[in-house]
């Protein structure tokens, strides 16, 4: 996926200064929508910045809204705490199945927008919001036919299974309405408008927060639905989300529209998005998987094992609520760049993005390195959960100095439009490396259950290895339209 970068290698050290101004806008004219920022000039700093925290908020946001579904769930018991994190893990593969076309998309609208392409940009929006329909539909109805069946088959008991089933029937609804939201919301940070996404998404959590609880334990006059409500939450909240999304981008706010005006099917176009796509979904989708096995490790240590593997996955999100945002953030900036062949920018990007999320996450590490049983008892105090809960955190916590770094240079390679060699590399080391180091340490050593975290952070240190080395390989920087 990658181009030469040879004659561009003045632009290298250009971190925080204005580029060349070797294009003109021309598109204003066409469009009728005055650019909101020029992300080929200027400081890369101050406009990933720019680009980058309100994605970190909008991670941080639905970081909150996971964490607040698994302390009311912790409320009802650690039973229900592994049937929510199983649930998670099939949901999980199902949005990340599709991830791979909001990437694809993302590179495109941000390479044609940072070349003032703007009808282009609105032309791949409409035919990424036809590939999105067409998948919610065959999820929903696949989903809600196997949802018992899914479940049973990674061993959780009966009752589990039971209490679980009407929560994931909901989610799946929920997720695939969420899907229309990412999308809508990941054009417009391409375009270079991150705060309207995040003002959607704000609205999303405070819903769900809000409606979650009172659905779960029927207070002040609401069914008590159990762990089902916090799906139906969902539901509504996402509802309110994407049509907040979809207003912006009918109105004139936004550089990007749309309107059914000139829509037409486009099939070499939806191609070109799935075949870009498709790498960067099996890179995200192998995620869901992978932790599905895990819990299938997981179940033979008991379910309080399960319901801990799915606090340690809450734990990710928190630390990664930044790397993810600043390292869809560096992709975009770094596809406009490479647009019109600015690729010293482009690399600068990356390092910077970095140092913001080495800066956020460091206080978070030692946090849970420091307060491991504390953070654990607020959300079930059973022992059992906890003693086998510290390990895990702790394990994880160091993993983590490898995990951040790992996300920023997956989601920008990804958002940059090279999606191919971070697909290789992830499938690589869980799948040759994590997962059946999973099974050798936990079921073959006596390190047990802590078997699994241990592998996952030898996998993850090996990835930071190879993404490193892709990086300063260069290959990545392909330049132009894609």
């Amino acid at each position: 996926m990658g181009g030469s970068s040879s004659h561009h290698d003045k632009n290298t050290h250009d971190v925080g200064e204005k580029s060349d101004d070797n294009h003109d806008s021309t598109s204003e004219g066409i469009s009728g929508r005055k650019p909101k920022r020029d992300l080929t000039k200027g400081s890369i700093r101050k406009n990933l910045w720019h680009l980058g925290w309100p994605q970190m908020a909008e991670s941080f946001l639905s970081v909150v809204d996971q964490l607040a579904d698994l302390l009311w769930a912790g409320k009802i018991g650690f039973q229900a705490m592994a049937g929510m994190g199983v649930s998670q893990a099939y949901l999980t593969t199902v949005i990340q199945a599709r991830i791979g076309f909001d990437s694809s998309m993302r590179a495109m609208i941000s390479r044609a927008v940072g070349a003032r392409n703007i009808p282009y940009a609105n032309h791949v929006l409409m035919q990424s919001l036809t590939l999105t329909t067409l998948l919610a539909i065959f999820v929903i109805v696949l989903g809600l036919l196997f949802t018992e069946f899914l479940l049973g088959l990674t061993g959780l008991s009966e009752a589990v299974v039971e209490q679980a089933s009407g929560y994931m029937r909901l989610q799946i609804v929920a997720l695939m309405i969420l899907s229309f939201q990412r999308l809508t919301g990941g054009a417009l940070q391409a375009s270079g408008d991150s705060l309207t996404p995040l003002r959607a998404a704000f609205a999303t959590r405070m819903f769900h927060l809000l409606l979650s609880p009172l659905l779960m334990f029927g207070w002040i006059g609401f069914p008590e639905l159990g762990l089902s409500g916090a799906g139906l939450a969902r539901v509504v909240a996402e509802v309110i989300g994407t049509a907040m999304n979809f207003h912006a981008l009918s109105g004139s706010r936004t550089e990007l529209s749309i309107t059914l005006r000139d829509y037409r099917l486009d099939w070499p176009l939806m191609k070109n998005i799935i075949n870009v796509g498709i790498p960067a979904s099996i890179t995200s989708m192998q995620a869901g998987l992978s932790q599905l096995v895990v819990v299938g490790i997981a179940v033979q240590f008991g379910e309080a094992a399960v319901a801990v593997f799915a606090f340690i996955r809450r734990a990710d999100n928190i630390v990664n609520h930044s790397s993810r945002g600043f390292g869809r953030a560096a992709g975009a900036l770094a596809a406009h760049n490479l647009s019109i062949n600015l690729v010293g920018r482009a690399k600068s990007t990356f390092l910077w993005a970095l140092v913001y999320v080495t800066g956020i996450t460091t206080p978070i590490i030692f946090g849970f390195l420091l307060f491991p049983e504390f953070l654990l008892s607020v959300f079930n105090e059973d022992t059992a959960f906890i003693e086998i809960g510290v390990g895990w955190l702790t394990l994880a916590a160091f993993g983590y100095l490898a995990m951040s770094p790992v996300q920023v240079f997956t989601q920008g390679f990804n958002t940059s439009g090279a999606t191919l060699v971070p697909m290789l590399i992830t499938v690589l080391t869980t799948w040759a490396i994590e997962i059946p180091l999973s099974y050798g340490l936990a079921m073959m050593t006596p390190l047990g259950h802590l078997g699994i975290p241990c592998a996952i952070v030898i996998a993850m240190f090996i990835r930071l290895i190879l993404f490193t080395w892709y990086y300063f390989t260069g290959k990545w920087q392909r330049t132009g339209l894609i």
